[in-house]
């Protein structure tokens, strides 16, 4: 059987929106392209939009920039008073304990792509996720430390109770790390937002995760590029998109060196240690919320497992590119060439 990866000369690495460049090229006409930024979710958030109304706009994006401050205080994994960080401290609970809808959504969301994942990505994964933030700060691993808090960290130990929107954690000193997924739901209700002020052409960047709605007019969609490893390079890939997201993981600039191995900040929940292959992975998905989540599971999947994962997975498609002794090693979903047909055009 030919295998379906190849080598590759070119790495791949952040989406990068590019409309800044674009903007000469938009039928729309450049007054009514309309963008602002805040800073949300410890990144950058742009959002741009084809729109003649400046006082629409503006009350729009203020509302749109209000759902992602209430996302971020319902799912932070740094503020100590986010309702997902005071649900994890209560673990173990006796019974179970009703949260909020968006709470209820992320984490009904993270429990398909883990089970679909085959636990490639877990949301309880916290406890891991705080030890290798200490790990990375000192420049050393502690093997026996991992294997204490590895006992707090397992989908199974976390219970969805669909009819009461509430959640049972079964064992002590878990902790729910929304990181993989938050911004993308984020990203997806600003979306909404707008939609509902009557912005229906609009783009939402959070950091490189991206979604957009309808594409600006007399344009096929949105252009955004891929770029490779350095981002001084011009993108390897130019595409327009609408009515989908983009989203990107890797290790480039996140990882620990310890013994001579060295391990991304992206963990595999199944082993307790950073994935050990370098990659950088490109998802795209119908939500950012599913491209989110996926990007993080196909970083820790990997070229072996990643097709069979994604076997049953008609609606991602994914490009992703592995450093393999040194060489790259790339591989695309079979569905990758369709997607992109449907959704944009690529120059």
């Amino acid at each position: 059987m030919t295998s379906p990866f190849s080598n590759a000369t070119v790495t791949w690495g952040a989406f990068l929106v590019t409309f800044g460049m674009a903007v000469s090229h938009l039928c729309a006409g450049e007054n009514s392209l309309l963008t602002v930024s805040q800073p949300h979710m410890g990144t950058i958030v742009r959002i741009v939009a084809d729109c003649d109304d400046a006082e629409l706009f503006k009350k729009a994006t203020d509302d749109a920039f209000a759902r992602f401050h209430e996302i971020e205080q319902i799912c932070s994994d740094y503020q100590s008073d986010s309702e997902v960080l005071q649900l994890s401290a209560k673990s173990p609970t006796p019974e179970p304990i009703s949260v909020s809808d968006d709470l209820w959504n992320v984490l009904y969301r993270a429990h398909q792509v883990n089970r679909a994942s085959q636990g490639a990505f877990d949301v309880t994964v916290g406890p891991l996720t705080k030890e290798w933030r200490r790990f990375r700060r000192r420049g050393k691993l502690d093997p026996t430390r991992i294997e204490e808090v590895r006992t707090s960290v397992g989908a199974m130990h976390m219970t969805l109770d669909e009819k009461q929107h509430a959640v049972s954690l079964a064992v002590s000193d878990m902790r729910i790390d929304l990181g993989g997924i938050a911004k993308g739901y984020a990203i997806d209700a600003a979306l909404e937002v707008l939609s509902k002020h009557g912005i229906t052409r609009a783009l939402v960047d959070a950091g490189g995760d991206i979604a957009a709605t309808g594409a600006p007019r007399g344009e096929p969609g949105w252009r955004v590029g891929i770029a490779g490893l350095n981002p001084k390079q011009p993108p390897i890939l130019v595409a327009h998109i609408s009515q989908c997201a983009v989203a990107t993981s890797g290790d480039a600039f996140q990882f620990l060196e310890h013994d001579g191995k060295r391990y991304s900040h992206i963990l595999d929940p199944r082993t307790g240690y950073g994935v050990d292959h370098r990659a950088t992975v490109t998802v795209f998905a119908k939500t950012a919320t599913e491209a989110d989540a996926w990007a993080s599971a196909i970083c820790v999947l990997g070229p072996e497992e990643t097709p069979k994962a994604l076997r049953e997975q008609p609606g991602i498609a994914t490009w992703m590119e592995v450093l393999v002794d040194e060489k790259p090693i790339t591989w695309a979903s079979p569905n990758l060439g369709s997607w992109l047909s449907e959704h944009s055009q690529t120059k």
